[in-house]
């Protein structure tokens, strides 16, 4: 049996950005590749405001670590953690 539901990547978008997608795949390959690196392209000042922001997010981070506001999880008990939280939902 083949499993013909959207992928999920699909249900959190909104109708028009399905509308695009959709429109993107009758594009030619040619046309595709143009569209990719146009929707990648940021330009200078988009850049200098996402730096900024994650700029920020890190000194925040930084700062809650030193200070022991939270506590460093290690790689491995992060991805348990994961799974036992995606195990959790599908239940």
């Amino acid at each position: 049996m083949v499993d013909v539901r959207a992928p999920s990547y699909t249900r959190s978008m909104s109708s028009e950005l399905a509308d695009f997608i959709e429109a993107g795949k009758a594009l030619d390959a040619d046309e595709r590749e143009i569209a990719a690196l146009a929707l990648q392209h940021v330009d200078a000042v988009e850049q200098a405001e996402i730096d900024d922001e994650w700029s920020e997010v890190i000194a925040r981070r930084l700062d809650e670590l030193l200070t022991g506001k939270v506590k460093a999880v290690s790689g491995p008990e992060t991805i348990a953690m994961a799974r036992a939280r995606s195990a959790a939902r599908r239940k």
